[in-house]
């Protein structure tokens, strides 16, 4: 796959970007209280892991895997475990409020970051693979909001 010096040099900043949002994901997961929100984390930092790979793959002139099914094995296993801890029960608190909010802009940032470089980008399945990336980051934006809409953390008025 040829891949161009200007695009060469966007992807390397967006693998960076997505190293970034992996130590972040796994980071917070550790700091969250509440069992929901660690699963959540956990299970978008393995999307994110997903991501670098594939910019790796385009860096290496691979073709990119856009395949989620390994991803989807990993989420139900976390799914599964995280349900025995939620028998405690422990509510959300400020601490998990502060680290949604920052994930938030965190996704909202990256989001925009590939809209610009997708339409950099002249090779066809370059693109096709960072508008897949583009919607998981959506995604994450969604889901992070809908989390803090349903325990009070984001109010929509």
């Amino acid at each position: 796959m040829q891949i161009s010096q200007k695009e060469r040099m966007l992807l390397e900043e967006q693998r960076n970007q997505e190293e970034i949002c992996v130590k972040k994901y796994q980071n917070y997961a550790n700091q969250a209280q509440d069992p929901q929100l660690k699963q959540l984390f956990n299970k978008i930092a393995t999307e994110e892991q997903h991501h670098y790979d594939i910019i790796n793959q385009i860096l290496n002139g691979q073709q990119p895997n856009l395949s989620h099914a390994q991803i989807n094995q990993q989420v139900m296993f976390q799914q599964a475990q995280v349900q025995q801890m939620n028998s405690e029960n422990v509510m959300s608190n400020q601490k998990d409020k502060v680290l949604c909010n920052d994930l938030l802009s965190t996704e909202k940032y990256v989001s925009g970051t590939y809209d610009t470089v997708i339409f950099e980008c002249v090779n066809p399945t370059i693109r096709q693979a960072l508008q897949h990336i583009q919607q998981d980051e959506q995604q994450h934006g969604k889901e992070l909001f809908d989390y803090m809409n349903s325990h009070g953390m984001y109010n929509v008025k």
